[in-house]
Formats: C-alpha cells, sequence, structure tokens
C-alpha cells in the first residue's frame, strides 16, 4: 500500500527529537548566511540573488530531464529584478514561463497559496499546452484518461516507477485538504513544513506533468517564509540535483512506508543544510567578479567589453574566440578585434598560444 492508501492519511507524523539538531543546524546555517549576505552591499546582493535564481531554474529542470538555456534564464530573471547586465538575449516561452513561477512563489512568498495559482504555475510551465510532443491538460487537475498516474524517473524505455499517485477523482478533494493546511497559521516550524509540503504535494500529483518543479517551487515558497525574505541565496534545486538518486530513493521508501516520515523529514534537512553550505560557492563567485571590477576600475572601457568580460566572470561555455566576441556583442570581426586587442594591452585578457583562428582569450588574474 502507497501512504495515500492508508487510513491515517493524510496526517504525516515524525519523531521531533531526532529532528531537533539537524534542524537547529540548518537554522543556524540560514542566520550565518543571511548575515553573510546581508554584509555584502546592495549591488553584490542582488548579483548573488540572480547567480541563485538562474542556477535554482536550471537545475529543478535538469532533474525532470530539461536543459534551458542559461544564458536565457539569467536574462529572464534579471529582467524581472530590474537588473542591467547588458546584452539581455531574448528568453523562450518556456523559460520565461518557469522563471515567473520560480520569481512568483518567492517574491510573493507571503501571499495565500491557492489552486488558481498553483494552475497559472502550471500554465506558465507549459505555455503550448504541450509537454514535449505529448498534449497534456491544462487549466485543471489531472483526469488520468491515459491511465493511473504513476510517478517515475529514468530515460524513456528504462523508466523507474517509484509509486503511484491517488486517482484523478480524488484530486480535488486532496488539494483543498493540502491547501487548508499549507495555508493555516500554526505552530509548525517553517523549515519542517516546507518538507512537509514538498511530500505531501509530491504525493498528491495533482497535474498531469510538472509537479516536480512546483513541489520545489511550494518549498522555496515556505523556505522564504522561514527567513522572512523573498532574496533567495542557496538553491534546493540544485543540491536535489546533485543528489537525485538519493532523492527519488527515499521518496520511494516513504511512499511505501507508514505515515512516520521522520526518515523524509531527515533527508529533506540534511540536503537543506548542504544546499546552503552551497551557497559559499555562489558568494565566493560573486566577490571574485567585485574584486575583479575593482581592479580594473581605472581602466576605460566600452559597453561591449564589459558585457563580453562579465560573461566570463559568469562562467563563459567554451573558448572566448574573436569570432564568439562579434557574435555576442553583434559587431563587426575588425571591432571585435580592435576591443579584445585593448584587453590584452591592458593585461586584463590574456592570449592564448594558438595563432591564427585557434587564438582564444581567457582572463588574467581574476582572484585578484
Amino acid at each position: 500500500m502507497y501512504v495515500h492508501e492508508l487510513p491515517e492519511w493524510p496526517h504525516f507524523h515524525w519523531n521531533t527529537e531526532r529532528l531537533v539538531e539537524p534542524l537547529a543546524q540548518v537554522r543556524h546555517r540560514q542566520g550565518l548566511l543571511t548575515g553573510r549576505m546581508g554584509a555584502l552591499g546592495f549591488t553584490l546582493r542582488q548579483e548573488a540573488v540572480l547567480q541563485t535564481l538562474t542556477t535554482d531554474v536550471i537545475k529543478s529542470s535538469e532533474i525532470e530531464g530539461e536543459k534551458l538555456d542559461a544564458e536565457q534564464v539569467r536574462s529572464s530573471i534579471a529582467r524581472r529584478l530590474g537588473m542591467d547586465i547588458g546584452g539581455l538575449k531574448p528568453a523562450d516561452r518556456d523559460v520565461e514561463g518557469v522563471v515567473e513561477m520560480t520569481l512568483d512563489a518567492t517574491r510573493h512568498c507571503d501571499q495565500p497559496l491557492t489552486k488558481e495559482r498553483l494552475i497559472a504555475w502550471h500554465a506558465a510551465l507549459f505555455p503550448t499546452g504541450r509537454s514535449g510532443m505529448r498534449k497534456i491538460t491544462m487549466g485543471a487537475w489531472r483526469d488520468d484518461n491515459e491511465g493511473p498516474m504513476k510517478v517515475v524517473s529514468g530515460p524513456m524505455g528504462k523508466e523507474h516507477i517509484h509509486f503511484e499517485a491517488p486517482a484523478a477523482p480524488r484530486v480535488e478533494k486532496e488539494m483543498a485538504a493540502f491547501l487548508e493546511w499549507f495555508n493555516a497559521q500554526d505552530d509548525l516550524d517553517r523549515v519542517l513544513k516546507a518538507g512537509v509540503a514538498h511530500l505531501w504535494f509530491v504525493s498528491i500529483h495533482p497535474f498531469e506533468d510538472g509537479n516536480g518543479r512546483i513541489a520545489r517551487a511550494i518549498a522555496d515558497m515556505t523556505l522564504a517564509r522561514s527567513e522572512n525574505s523573498p532574496q533567495r541565496f542557496y538553491s534546493m534545486s540544485a543540491q536535489i540535483r546533485q543528489e537525485r538518486n538519493d532523492y527519488y530513493n527515499i521518496l520511494e521508501q516513504t511512499q511505501k512506508g507508514g505515515m512516520d516520515v521522520t526518515p523524509w523529514m531527515q533527508w529533506f534537512l540534511g540536503c537543506l543544510s548542504r544546499a546552503i553550505d552551497g551557497a559559499q560557492t555562489v558568494l565566493s563567485a560573486v566577490l571574485v567578479k567585485a574584486r575583479f571590477w575593482e581592479r580594473v576600475q581605472g581602466i576605460s572601457m566600452n559597453d561591449r567589453q564589459r558585457l563580453v568580460l562579465n560573461r566570463l566572470l559568469d562562467g563563459f561555455e567554451g573558448k572566448l574566440t574573436t569570432t564568439k566576441y562579434a557574435k555576442l556583442t553583434k559587431s563587426s570581426q575588425d571591432t571585435a578585434h580592435r576591443d579584445i586587442t585593448y584587453l590584452v594591452d591592458h593585461g586584463i585578457l590574456v592570449r592564448s598560444s594558438e595563432g591564427g583562428r585557434s587564438t582564444s582569450y581567457t582572463l588574467a588574474n581574476v582572484e585578484t
């Protein structure tokens, strides 16, 4: 039997004593991170938020086997945050949709979660009404016309079934109970509530597709409430992506167990702690970027050069060449060559040893 078939459903419970220490560790890490980020100043803090949200959106989609264009995601988020990062890249509708959902969940974390809001998120995730080539039900809970909802992972043809969700006729009632609990004012620590909310929503699996991404958005929404801040400095989705196998394993074990979800809550708190620790990578990257611009602040540069240098600092894929520079800045090869030569002459870029068309360029002394 699955948990949703048990008489006690949906009354989850856990061993509080076993969660006291991991919850305290999470709360301590949240406080330390918030303090460090608060000391950065507005501009650097916004940069940290941009990097975190970009990673969150990309990794949440990767868990579902979808690869989004990182530059499109970053541009879409920057535009919505009112940040001028230069060279904004137009984003596809599917990218805009997942960004819109993610930001709505965190920036408006204090607003109630309703059926209408969830359906709007679902519509944003699937703007064409299709998941890949398959047409899916929009604007409503799933109907199971194609059979029971089975939660699976793995490539097509080698899927592993983790559990089967409640039948479609139950979804309306199940979601009403979930939303009433989620919006209620109670004494449950909101970090713990995030773990329960994620598990409960995934267990119901109310939509035909997109349930995992929406579950993670709900968890992020609750974590934002736990910190009394819509700003995100760590990505739970990125950590789940790293621990994807463990995530599906504990989810399957929980679905086939009883209503005592202590192991799930322990895993959730551990994953969250590791996600917060991972934020140090974001913080380090932001500080490296800040030090770089401080070092070169006396050197005159045009907007094209600043755009390309920012892209390099953000983790440019592949090697920078004159051709890529021209394409990125929408300039001619001659202009690109002049811009790059100027940056090399001023010790900002370093030319590779290869000659001719193979010549590429990297940042010089980024860490100083």
